[in-house]
């Protein structure tokens, strides 16, 4: 370890021990910053295998001769090219999300950040840029922060890549798409976004790997997709924290 970083680390350990750190989900302190070893072991992760297409979790590993996308992506493939999951979305993970989303924890950012750097990890070793899904200013304005951004800042940094924040806004004050059936949730989105100009620059010819919080239907994802690919993206991936196991199992 180098000299500044070895400073940093008893930094952090003299400030560790004058202030413990807090977990994220109960006010109790941790040997570092997280969840509790009760939240953790409650929260399903994702492992390989994972369909290439979506991130579902495989029931088996089939081996050098299965398929790497699941039969319904390979039926109706994704606007976007591959998508990764950190966790499945259920109510520990979903009590989590929405504290963030809702709740104005912010510390959940970085938390999640690092679960996606490690489900997400072949996806990232290929992007050349990172793009967050965007809210639109009217939503940001209410919830003061966009919790995809928030995630996607520490990650790009992380990976070394471009952190593109303002590539994509989102030019429609969409209903929720909580209650919404798949097709219903792609018509709700199917014109809220767009590239802006200084975005075009960035991401013409380039591979994006796009953040987002919860993959449902793949609905913002496919709609974020094709207008990064009309603007001239080489490709586009996703990455979320969670994902659900069928497109009718919570509400978010």
């Amino acid at each position: 370890m180098k000299a500044p970083a070895r400073l940093r680390a008893i930094g952090r350990g003299l400030v560790d021990l004058i202030l413990p750190p807090l977990a994220h989900d109960t006010p109790e302190a941790t040997a570092a910053a997280g969840l509790t070893a009760g939240a953790w072991n409650k929260v399903i992760f994702l492992e390989s295998p994972v369909c290439d297409g979506c991130g579902a979790a495989f029931e088996f590993d089939g081996g050098a001769f299965a398929s790497e996308r699941c039969a319904a992506c390979i039926a109706s493939p994704y606007g976007f090219q591959r998508a990764r999951a950190a966790c499945v979305y259920d109510e520990a993970s979903r009590n989590l999300i929405l504290r963030y989303k809702h709740g104005d924890q912010q510390q959940f950012a970085a938390l999640f950040a690092r679960w996606i750097a490690r489900a997400a990890s072949d996806l990232i070793a290929e992007a050349d840029a990172i793009v967050p899904v965007p809210l639109h200013r009217m939503r940001l304005l209410a919830r003061r922060f966009n919790q995809a951004a928030e995630i996607a800042r520490p990650l790009a940094r992380g990976a070394r890549l471009d952190y593109l924040p303002d590539a994509l806004v989102r030019t429609q004050a969409t209903a929720s798409q909580g209650g919404k059936s798949m097709r219903g949730r792609r018509l709700n989105v199917k014109k809220a976004f767009d590239v802006t100009e200084a975005g075009r620059r960035r991401i013409k010819g380039r591979r994006i790997l796009l953040i987002d919080d919860v993959l449902t239907t793949g609905a913002t994802g496919e709609a974020c997709a094709r207008v990064l690919k009309e603007a001239g993206a080489r490709s586009v991936d996703l990455a979320v924290i969670a994902r659900v196991r069928t497109a009718r199992e919570l509400p978010i």
